[in-house]
Protein backbone atom coordinates (compact mmCIF):
# COMPACT_ATOMS: atom_id res chain seq x y z
CA UNK A 1 0.00 0.00 0.00
CA UNK A 2 1.54 3.74 -1.30
CA UNK A 3 2.53 5.65 1.45
CA UNK A 4 0.25 8.40 3.11
CA UNK A 5 1.72 11.51 2.91
CA UNK A 6 0.45 13.63 5.93
CA UNK A 7 -2.74 12.59 8.29
CA UNK A 8 -5.27 12.11 6.46
CA UNK A 9 -5.94 11.19 3.06
CA UNK A 10 -7.21 14.77 2.15
CA UNK A 11 -3.99 16.31 3.65
CA UNK A 12 -2.11 13.12 1.23
CA UNK A 13 -4.10 14.20 -1.65
CA UNK A 14 -3.00 17.93 -1.15
CA UNK A 15 0.39 17.34 -0.61
CA UNK A 16 0.88 15.06 -3.26
CA UNK A 17 -0.56 17.79 -5.65
CA UNK A 18 1.79 20.67 -4.22
CA UNK A 19 4.86 18.41 -5.10
CA UNK A 20 3.63 17.91 -8.69
CA UNK A 21 3.19 21.70 -8.61
CA UNK A 22 6.77 21.96 -7.35
CA UNK A 23 8.65 19.94 -9.69
CA UNK A 24 6.51 20.81 -12.83
CA UNK A 25 7.56 24.93 -11.98
CA UNK A 26 11.43 23.46 -11.47
CA UNK A 27 11.43 21.15 -14.59
CA UNK A 28 9.81 23.61 -16.76
CA UNK A 29 12.53 26.08 -15.38
CA UNK A 30 14.91 24.42 -16.58
CA UNK A 31 13.55 22.71 -19.66
CA UNK A 32 10.32 23.89 -21.11
CA UNK A 33 7.22 22.23 -20.61
CA UNK A 34 7.23 20.80 -24.30
CA UNK A 35 10.10 18.62 -23.19
CA UNK A 36 8.64 16.82 -20.44
CA UNK A 37 7.22 14.18 -19.91
CA UNK A 38 4.47 12.66 -16.81
CA UNK A 39 6.74 10.55 -15.94
CA UNK A 40 9.74 12.56 -15.45
CA UNK A 41 7.65 15.33 -13.29
CA UNK A 42 6.41 12.62 -11.38
CA UNK A 43 9.67 11.09 -10.59
CA UNK A 44 11.16 14.80 -9.65
CA UNK A 45 8.20 15.04 -7.24
CA UNK A 46 8.72 11.61 -5.73
CA UNK A 47 5.54 10.55 -6.43
CA UNK A 48 4.60 6.87 -8.58
CA UNK A 49 4.04 7.27 -12.37
CA UNK A 50 0.91 5.89 -11.51
CA UNK A 51 -0.50 7.75 -8.50
CA UNK A 52 -0.06 10.54 -11.09
CA UNK A 53 -3.06 9.68 -12.54
CA UNK A 54 -5.36 9.54 -9.31
CA UNK A 55 -4.80 13.19 -9.66
CA UNK A 56 -4.15 14.56 -13.61
CA UNK A 57 -5.00 12.58 -16.82
CA UNK A 58 -2.02 13.94 -18.41
CA UNK A 59 0.41 16.81 -18.36
CA UNK A 60 -2.02 19.71 -19.86
CA UNK A 61 -4.49 18.73 -17.04
CA UNK A 62 -1.39 18.85 -14.36
CA UNK A 63 -0.78 22.10 -16.21
CA UNK A 64 -4.22 23.85 -15.88
CA UNK A 65 -4.29 22.45 -12.01
CA UNK A 66 -1.17 24.23 -11.35
CA UNK A 67 -2.04 27.44 -12.96
CA UNK A 68 -5.41 27.31 -10.99
CA UNK A 69 -3.48 26.92 -8.00
CA UNK A 70 -0.98 29.94 -8.83
CA UNK A 71 -3.98 32.03 -10.03
CA UNK A 72 -5.89 31.95 -6.66
CA UNK A 73 -2.76 32.32 -4.85
CA UNK A 74 -1.73 35.19 -6.55
CA UNK A 75 -5.77 36.30 -6.52
CA UNK A 76 -5.42 36.76 -3.05
CA UNK A 77 -2.37 38.64 -2.30
CA UNK A 78 -3.67 41.28 -4.83
CA UNK A 79 -6.71 41.50 -3.00
CA UNK A 80 -4.43 41.57 0.50
CA UNK A 81 -2.29 44.80 -1.44
CA UNK A 82 -4.99 46.90 -2.19
CA UNK A 83 -7.35 45.93 0.87
CA UNK A 84 -7.46 49.64 2.63
CA UNK A 85 -6.13 51.79 -0.47
CA UNK A 86 -9.25 53.51 -1.40
CA UNK A 87 -7.56 55.62 -4.24
CA UNK A 88 -7.55 53.60 -7.46
CA UNK A 89 -4.30 55.06 -8.87
CA UNK A 90 -2.48 53.30 -5.06
CA UNK A 91 -4.59 50.29 -5.99
CA UNK A 92 -3.18 50.23 -9.55
CA UNK A 93 0.26 51.42 -8.05
CA UNK A 94 0.51 47.94 -5.85
CA UNK A 95 -1.37 45.80 -8.65
CA UNK A 96 1.55 47.02 -10.66
CA UNK A 97 4.27 45.93 -7.89
CA UNK A 98 1.88 42.53 -7.44
CA UNK A 99 2.53 42.04 -10.97
CA UNK A 100 6.16 42.49 -10.64
CA UNK A 101 6.80 40.24 -7.79
CA UNK A 102 4.71 37.51 -9.93
CA UNK A 103 7.06 37.73 -12.51
CA UNK A 104 10.02 37.36 -10.31
CA UNK A 105 8.62 34.32 -8.56
CA UNK A 106 7.50 32.77 -11.33
CA UNK A 107 8.04 32.76 -14.90
CA UNK A 108 7.50 29.87 -17.93
CA UNK A 109 10.84 28.64 -19.17
CA UNK A 110 12.71 27.92 -22.00
CA UNK A 111 11.27 26.55 -25.01
CA UNK A 112 8.25 27.36 -27.55
CA UNK A 113 5.41 29.42 -25.97
CA UNK A 114 3.01 27.32 -24.16
CA UNK A 115 0.16 28.00 -26.90
CA UNK A 116 2.06 26.79 -29.39
CA UNK A 117 2.19 23.61 -27.28
CA UNK A 118 -0.72 23.53 -25.70
CA UNK A 119 -4.15 22.48 -27.54
CA UNK A 120 -7.31 24.97 -28.39
CA UNK A 121 -9.25 23.70 -24.92
CA UNK A 122 -6.16 23.64 -22.72
CA UNK A 123 -5.33 27.04 -23.98
CA UNK A 124 -9.12 28.48 -23.67
CA UNK A 125 -8.66 26.84 -19.97
CA UNK A 126 -5.45 28.76 -18.97
CA UNK A 127 -7.09 31.74 -20.64
CA UNK A 128 -9.89 31.47 -18.08
CA UNK A 129 -7.51 32.46 -15.12
CA UNK A 130 -5.76 34.83 -17.24
CA UNK A 131 -9.50 36.72 -17.50
CA UNK A 132 -9.59 36.88 -13.55
CA UNK A 133 -6.66 38.70 -12.97
CA UNK A 134 -7.80 41.08 -15.65
CA UNK A 135 -10.93 41.69 -14.30
CA UNK A 136 -9.44 42.79 -11.10
CA UNK A 137 -7.31 45.46 -13.11
CA UNK A 138 -10.58 46.72 -15.28
CA UNK A 139 -12.67 47.33 -12.09
CA UNK A 140 -9.26 49.41 -10.48
CA UNK A 141 -9.62 51.43 -13.58
CA UNK A 142 -13.14 51.84 -14.12
CA UNK A 143 -13.61 52.68 -10.59
CA UNK A 144 -10.84 55.41 -11.00
CA UNK A 145 -12.37 56.66 -14.47
CA UNK A 146 -16.15 57.13 -12.04
CA UNK A 147 -13.89 58.91 -9.52
CA UNK A 148 -12.59 61.29 -12.15
CA UNK A 149 -8.59 60.57 -11.74
CA UNK A 150 -8.24 58.88 -14.80
CA UNK A 151 -9.58 59.60 -18.09
CA UNK A 152 -11.99 58.05 -19.94
CA UNK A 153 -10.67 55.12 -22.27
CA UNK A 154 -11.80 51.87 -23.80
CA UNK A 155 -10.76 49.20 -20.98
CA UNK A 156 -11.33 46.55 -23.82
CA UNK A 157 -8.02 47.87 -25.61
CA UNK A 158 -5.90 49.33 -22.37
CA UNK A 159 -6.57 46.41 -19.73
CA UNK A 160 -4.60 43.62 -22.29
CA UNK A 161 -2.27 46.69 -23.08
CA UNK A 162 -1.06 46.95 -19.47
CA UNK A 163 -0.68 43.30 -18.92
CA UNK A 164 1.25 42.79 -21.93
CA UNK A 165 3.69 45.54 -20.54
CA UNK A 166 3.46 43.88 -17.46
CA UNK A 167 4.42 40.06 -18.58
CA UNK A 168 7.71 42.00 -20.12
CA UNK A 169 10.82 40.94 -19.23
CA UNK A 170 12.51 43.62 -18.44
CA UNK A 171 12.89 44.33 -14.31
CA UNK A 172 15.74 42.40 -12.96
CA UNK A 173 15.31 39.52 -10.70
CA UNK A 174 18.17 40.13 -8.37
CA UNK A 175 17.27 43.25 -5.38
CA UNK A 176 19.29 46.35 -5.57
CA UNK A 177 19.12 50.01 -7.00
CA UNK A 178 18.53 48.31 -10.92
CA UNK A 179 15.97 46.48 -9.84
CA UNK A 180 14.35 49.31 -7.90
CA UNK A 181 14.72 51.80 -10.91
CA UNK A 182 13.03 49.06 -13.18
CA UNK A 183 10.12 48.71 -11.26
CA UNK A 184 9.82 52.53 -10.51
CA UNK A 185 9.97 52.93 -14.64
CA UNK A 186 6.98 50.06 -14.72
CA UNK A 187 5.07 51.86 -12.42
CA UNK A 188 5.50 55.36 -14.04
CA UNK A 189 4.80 54.16 -17.78
CA UNK A 190 2.14 52.26 -16.47
CA UNK A 191 0.32 55.40 -14.82
CA UNK A 192 0.66 57.60 -17.73
CA UNK A 193 -0.17 54.93 -19.99
CA UNK A 194 -3.26 54.92 -18.75
CA UNK A 195 -3.22 58.67 -17.90
CA UNK A 196 -2.69 59.37 -14.13
CA UNK A 197 -0.30 62.09 -12.91
CA UNK A 198 2.54 60.87 -10.12
CA UNK A 199 0.77 62.89 -7.72
CA UNK A 200 -2.88 61.06 -8.23
CA UNK A 201 -4.43 63.81 -9.71
CA UNK A 202 -5.86 62.94 -13.35
CA UNK A 203 -3.89 64.23 -16.24
CA UNK A 204 -5.50 63.57 -20.03
CA UNK A 205 -2.92 62.92 -22.13
CA UNK A 206 -5.10 60.67 -24.08
CA UNK A 207 -4.61 57.01 -22.92
CA UNK A 208 -4.96 55.57 -25.90
CA UNK A 209 -2.20 57.52 -27.77
CA UNK A 210 0.07 57.06 -25.37
CA UNK A 211 -0.90 52.91 -24.89
CA UNK A 212 -0.59 53.05 -28.49
CA UNK A 213 2.53 52.95 -28.74
CA UNK A 214 3.85 50.11 -26.33
CA UNK A 215 2.57 46.86 -28.54
CA UNK A 216 5.17 47.17 -31.60
CA UNK A 217 8.36 48.01 -28.86
CA UNK A 218 6.69 45.10 -25.89
CA UNK A 219 6.93 42.23 -28.96
CA UNK A 220 10.56 43.48 -29.52
CA UNK A 221 11.43 42.69 -26.36
CA UNK A 222 11.66 46.16 -25.01
CA UNK A 223 10.95 47.28 -21.34
CA UNK A 224 8.51 49.83 -20.21
CA UNK A 225 11.17 52.45 -20.18
CA UNK A 226 11.92 51.36 -23.78
CA UNK A 227 8.35 51.72 -24.58
CA UNK A 228 8.15 55.23 -22.67
CA UNK A 229 11.19 56.68 -24.79
CA UNK A 230 9.83 55.38 -27.93
CA UNK A 231 6.46 57.47 -26.75
CA UNK A 232 8.80 60.44 -25.74
CA UNK A 233 10.38 59.85 -29.48
CA UNK A 234 7.33 60.00 -31.18
CA UNK A 235 5.33 63.06 -29.26
CA UNK A 236 9.00 65.03 -30.41
CA UNK A 237 9.17 63.75 -33.78
CA UNK A 238 4.93 65.09 -34.20
CA UNK A 239 5.44 68.24 -32.70
CA UNK A 240 8.67 69.11 -35.63
CA UNK A 241 6.18 68.10 -37.85
CA UNK A 242 3.32 70.22 -36.97
CA UNK A 243 6.18 73.04 -36.59
CA UNK A 244 7.02 72.64 -40.25
CA UNK A 245 3.73 72.32 -41.59
CA UNK A 246 3.13 75.71 -39.71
Amino acid sequence: MPKIIGGSLHEHREQTRLRLFGALARLMGERGFDALTLAEIAAAAGVGRTAVYNHFTDKESLLVGFITHETEHFVGQLHRAIDGLDDPTDQLRAYVRQQVQLKREYHLAPGPELRSVLSRETQARVREHVVTVERLLRRILADGIAAGTLPEQDLDTTVPLVNACLSGRGVPHEDGPERQRAIAETEAFVLRAVGAAAGSAAVVVGASDVVRGLPDVARDGGTPADAAEHDDEQARRGADAAAGAA
